[in-house]
């Protein structure tokens, strides 16, 4: 057991370190910009990065609430909560879409079902920024149905052999490994027979392809896996049990298991969002009764999703075993809420955004681009809605013809349907 230190000395020995050894927010941006149309960023735009998480590291700032044994600190999260808010304030390293991944949901997920073995190769380079991990979930063939993936492990003596398609994977064109999962079992149901495992990017087989956005920006790769020898010390989980791994990251990923304030929900909105009222002045419709109704609108929906989240965070942190949907309704919130306010903050400013001050005109056309992203990503609007009305309410699931069928006779049912129609 680690002795855990008084939170307020804790508070105030980071405080000094950051002061020391970190700049300023506002001062020290690392020039990673997205949305500019210049495309995605290379691994070696992301090497000074790597460089500042490795610093927080060695200081022993990364990891705080992690395994000790695995290169964490073993404290509390408590004490994690601390550092982040006195790091607020400070250029902390910008890791882009692969290290919100690496140190959110995949490193949850780890922790909880990697070996004693694959913790002690890998934590310890994750916490350092030597190793950067994306999700491979996701298949072109798949949709929504998350366990219908067709991409197959075979087992090669001591390793396993992995051919398939992965897509919509953030991060991939820079990060070094890919937490895959694959069906090893074609004779299970398909939410069985499917196992996890830790792909190395830059191995023989592997082709990642970028996929142009809306903004210009190439962050969303697909990924083609032609026969990628793994070993087998890189399973994650037990074998043919991956749908068990699969549920922890969709916990963690729609909002169960954050541990501080740089990823907890945002706080009640006492004050209207200064922005809007600048911005509506700015287009000239400060006395416009509609312009007005929309800021209101605006303001009402913040002030319910951040009551909502503290809610659920509240709800998330006092249960050791959550209801696997609570989760679903912060990721719902979002995927209903951020397109409504980027619309109305277009329709505010009139599209004065695209041209007005800068940086924030900027960042909120970059809202509207992006405002579809979180009712898809990580599961639909209408998948988090399953989700509650099943998990949560206790509502009868929806009818299913393949449940309980081998995964091979299912694809063959549908080849079958697909040629008669």
């Amino acid at each position: 057991m680690v002795d855990q230190p008084d939170l307020e000395d804790y508070r105030r020995q980071a405080r000094t370190w950051l002061a020391a050894n970190l700049k300023p927010r506002d001062q020290g941006q690392s020039g990673l910009v997205r949305g500019d149309g210049s495309g995605s960023h290379t691994a070696e735009d992301y090497l000074p990065e790597r460089a500042l998480q490795k610093k927080l590291h060695e200081a022993g700032y990364a990891g705080i609430n992690w395994p000790r044994e695995y290169g964490g600190q073993g404290l509390s999260d408590e004490h994690a909560r601390a550092f982040a808010e006195e790091a607020a304030g400070y250029r902390t390293p910008e890791l882009g879409h692969a290290g919100g991944t690496t140190y959110g949901p995949v490193s949850k997920t780890l922790i909880r079902h990697g070996s004693p073995e694959f913790l002690a190769r890998h934590l310890p380079r994750i916490l350092s920024g030597d190793e950067l991990f994306v999700q491979l979930f996701s298949e072109p063939n798949a949709g929504s149905d998350m366990a219908g993936i067709t991409t197959r492990a075979v087992r090669d003596g001591d390793d396993w052999l992995i051919t398939g398609a992965k897509i919509w994977t953030s991060g991939a064109s820079y990060a070094d490994y890919g937490m895959c999962l694959a069906r090893t079992n074609w004779d299970a149901p398909k939410h069985r027979g499917l196992t996890w495992f830790a792909v190395p990017l830059r191995a023989e087989g592997v082709t990642i392809q970028p996929i142009r956005e809306i903004t210009g920006d190439a962050e969303f790769c697909q990924e083609f896996l032609d026969e990628v020898r793994v070993s087998a010390d890189e399973v994650i989980g037990e074998v043919d049990q991956g749908w068990t791994v699969a549920q922890t990251m969709l916990l963690v990923e729609r909002g169960a298991g954050r541990d501080d304030p740089l990823n907890m929900p945002p706080a009640q909105a006492a004050e209207i969002d200064p922005f809007l009222l600048e911005l509506a002045r700015a287009a000239g419709r400060a006395g416009d009764p509609v312009a007005r109704q929309a800021i209101a609108r605006i303001h009402t929906a913040d002030w319910a999703r951040g009551e909502l989240g503290r809610r659920l965070t509240g709800l998330l942190r006092s249960s050791d075993k959550p209801a696997a949907g609570i989760a679903s309704y912060w990721k719902l919130a979002a995927g209903v809420h951020d397109p409504l306010r980027a619309r109305l903050v277009m329709e505010i400013g009139q599209g004065m955004p695209l041209v007005w001050r800068g940086d924030d005109g900027r960042r909120a056309a970059l809202d509207y681009l992006n405002s579809r992203v979180w009712s898809i990503a990580g599961g639909s609007n209408e998948m988090q809605r399953n989700a509650i009305s099943e998990r949560v309410l206790g509502l009868p699931r929806e009818p299913s013809f393949d449940r309980g069928k081998p995964f091979s006779e299912v694809l063959h049912n549908a080849r079958r349907w697909l040629e008669n129609t």
